[in-house]
C-alpha cells in the first residue's frame, strides 16, 4: 500500500469514526482498512486511534496527523484535478475473465479507442486474477468477492451461477426439482477442482447425491455447444447463457437453490497511480457495464 493511500484510510476512519463505515465508504474490506491502521501507527511508533465500544476517537497524536494528512491530501486532490485537465494518451494495460472480456470488454475498448486518438490498449484475457502491480496492470475487471486488498473497486454490476439444459435433454431425462435429482443425470463439468463441484444455496440448501459427470471440458464455449446440444446439465454463470436462455435454446434449473449473486468489478491501484487515461477508461466502461442488462440478473 503506497504511503498516500496509507493516510487516505485514516482520514476516511477519523473522518467516519468507524472502521467499518470507513470501509464501506472506501469500498475496502474492514480486515483491510484495519491492518493499513495498525501498519500506520507501527510505522510512526504512536497510538494514533483510541477505540472504545460504540465510536472511534482520535488520539492527540492522530488528531495532529489527521490535520496535516488531510492537508496533503487536498493538495493532492488538486495537483490531479490539474493534471486530469491535460491530454488522455499513453499504454493502457487491461485484464479481465476470459469469455466476459471477449463479449463485453473488447467491444467497450475498441469504442473508447475511437474517442481518444492518443491511447493504445494491450487487453489480457486471463481467467486467473493477476497481480496488478507485478504485472503492471492498470485495470482489471473482476467476478466475485474480492479478497482483502488496497485495490480501489468500482461495482458495476452482479452475476449469478445458473444451471441450464436444452429442452430436448429435459424432454428425454425430466427436469430435475433438487439437487439430489441430479444422480439421475448427465453433469457437463469443468476440468478444475473447483468446476467439478457445485455449491447450492438459495432458501432451500441442498446437494446432490452425486454428479455423474463423464464428460468434462475445461473450454465454457465448448461446453456450452454440448449443453445446447443435450448432452447434460451445465452450470455456467449467468452472462454466459443470457442469450440462449432468452431464445429457449437452455433452460434454466434448480431456481431456488441458486447462491447469492456475485459482484463485477472494476479494479485500480490507489489513489496515487490513477493517470488520466486511467480515470477516463474506468468512468466510461463503468457506465457501459453498468447498463448492460446482463449484469442485472433476476
Amino acid at each position: 500500500m503506497d504511503r498516500l493511500d496509507e493516510l487516505s484510510i485514516f482520514v476516511r476512519i477519523v473522518e467516519e469514526g468507524s472502521l467499518v463505515r470507513a470501509a464501506q465508504r472506501l469500498r475496502r474490506s474492514a480486515p483491510a482498512v484495519t491492518r493499513a491502521l495498525a501498519a500506520l501507527e507501527d510505522r510512526i511508533g504512536v497510538r494514533l486511534i483510541d477505540r472504545t465500544t460504540r465510536r472511534l476517537a482520535p488520539t492527540e497524536a492522530g488528531r495532529a496527523l489527521y490535520e496535516r494528512a488531510r492537508r496533503v491530501i487536498e493538495a493532492y486532490d488538486a495537483a490531479t484535478t490539474d493534471a486530469l485537465d491535460a491530454p488522455v494518451r499513453g499504454l493502457l494495460r487491461i485484464t479481465a475473465p476470459v469469455q466476459f472480456g471477449r463479449r463485453h470488454v473488447a467491444p467497450l475498448a475498441a469504442r473508447f479507442l475511437d474517442s481518444h486518438d492518443g491511447v493504445e490498449i494491450e487487453l489480457l484475457l486471463n481467467d486467473r486474477n493477476v497481480d496488478l502491480i507485478e504485472e503492471g496492470i492498470d485495470v482489471a475487471v473482476r467476478i466475485g468477492a474480492l479478497a482483502d486488498s488496497s485495490l480501489v473497486a468500482r461495482p458495476v454490476g452482479q452475476v449469478r451461477r445458473q444451471w441450464v439444459a436444452s429442452p430436448g435433454y429435459l424432454a428425454r431425462h425430466g427436469t430435475p426439482k433438487a439437487p439430489a435429482d441430479l444422480a439421475t443425470h448427465e453433469a457437463l463439468l469443468g476440468t478444475s477442482r473447483g468446476a467439478m463441484e457445485w455449491t447450492f444455496g438459495g432458501r432451500r440448501r441442498g446437494a446432490p447425491a452425486h454428479l455423474a459427470g463423464r464428460l468434462r471440458v475445461d473450454d465454457i464455449e465448448t461446453r456450452l455447444r454440448l449443453a445446447r446440444d443435450g448432452r447434460g446439465i451445465a452450470q455456467f454463470l449467468s452472462y454466459q447463457v443470457a442469450e440462449d436462455l432468452a431464445a429457449g435454446r437452455l433452460v434454466r434449473l434448480l431456481r431456488s437453490f441458486e447462491a447469492p449473486p456475485l459482484p463485477v468489478q472494476l479494479l485500480t491501484k490507489g489513489r496515487a497511480h490513477r493517470a488520466p487515461k486511467i480515470e477516463a477508461f474506468v468512468d466510461f466502461a463503468a457506465r457501459k457495464l453498468s447498463a448492460l442488462p446482463v449484469l442485472h440478473p433476476d
